[in-house]
């Protein structure tokens, strides 16, 4: 019975140490981090989704013209609208560019 004991006792050691070392090889991995990173990545793409989003309806809020409006003021300012909409689409572009460069 005493070896009994003893050949249970070493097979729970032996079984501890392995979940231990597969536990610490699992954290090590480079899978575990890619999870990270992709989790960052997600987030970033939400957010500059969001803010494209946002400037698409602002955009187009800023094009309809206004009941006050001549003619001629409205195409004025349709002209400075799209420019700041490209504008600020090639900013948000050029944002998830850097982002891009300096994640990789």
């Amino acid at each position: 019975m005493n070896s009994i004991v003893k050949k249970g006792i070493i097979c729970s050691m032996i079984g501890i140490m392995q979940l231990g070392i597969g536990t610490a090889v699992i954290e090590a991995s480079p899978r575990h981090h890619e999870n990270k990173d992709y989790e960052e990545r997600y987030e970033h793409h939400k957010d500059r989704d969001h803010r494209i989003q946002e400037e698409r309806e602002r955009h187009e809020r800023e094009m309809k013209r206004r009941h006050h409006e001549e003619e001629w003021q409205w195409h004025e300012r349709q002209q400075r609208e799209k420019e700041h909409h490209e504008e600020v689409m090639r900013t948000i572009g050029g944002l998830a560019l850097l982002y891009l460069i300096t994640n990789s």
